[in-house]
């Protein structure tokens, strides 16, 4: 795994959202971007995560707060989420973990005992010039868009 740290230059990227349109880091330069990588789409935790980020979207965008979510999964499955939950931002399909790898959020888990390899759900808060300005390890997936409101709101 990649060791990012905070106030560090974010990684840059391109990946293909559930639209088939590329998406990159510099698409987002002078906005602030929530970079929320997660396991899978339709799965319990991660549609609560994407759902409170849908339910406060209207909030994130008020306080000029840009999201953009990435898993494995690739666009099709992304373009079902997206539409079963209509949710309002880009879902990047990165099966090949190019991304993923980039960003350090791949590496070893435990459920049950049972060790296996998967996505470290994480937030990556990035500024207007592209640094890393706080990274979550373990976000509030019930209140993921608060603490990150409450985070910019802080600065």
């Amino acid at each position: 795994m990649i060791e990012l740290k905070e106030g560090s230059k974010a990684p840059l990227f391109t990946g293909s959202d559930q639209n088939g349109n590329m998406v990159k880091l510099a698409d987002f330069k002078g906005k602030k971007l929530l970079l929320y990588f997660y396991p899978e789409d339709d799965t319990p935790t991660c549609t609560v995560q994407a759902c409170n980020l849908r339910d406060n979207f209207g909030l994130l965008k008020k306080e000029g707060i840009e999201v953009l979510g990435v898993s494995p999964d690739d666009e099709k499955k992304h373009k079902k989420f997206e539409a079963k939950y209509d949710l309002p931002f880009a879902l990047i399909a990165d099966p090949a973990h190019k991304i993923i790898d980039k960003y350090g959020v791949w590496g070893e888990k435990q459920l049950y005992g049972r060790k296996y390899m998967g996505i470290h759900r994480t937030s990556f808060l990035i500024n207007e010039k592209g640094i890393i300005k706080k990274i979550i390890l373990r976000p509030k997936n019930k209140a993921h868009a608060e603490e990150i409101i409450a985070f910019w709101k802080q600065k």
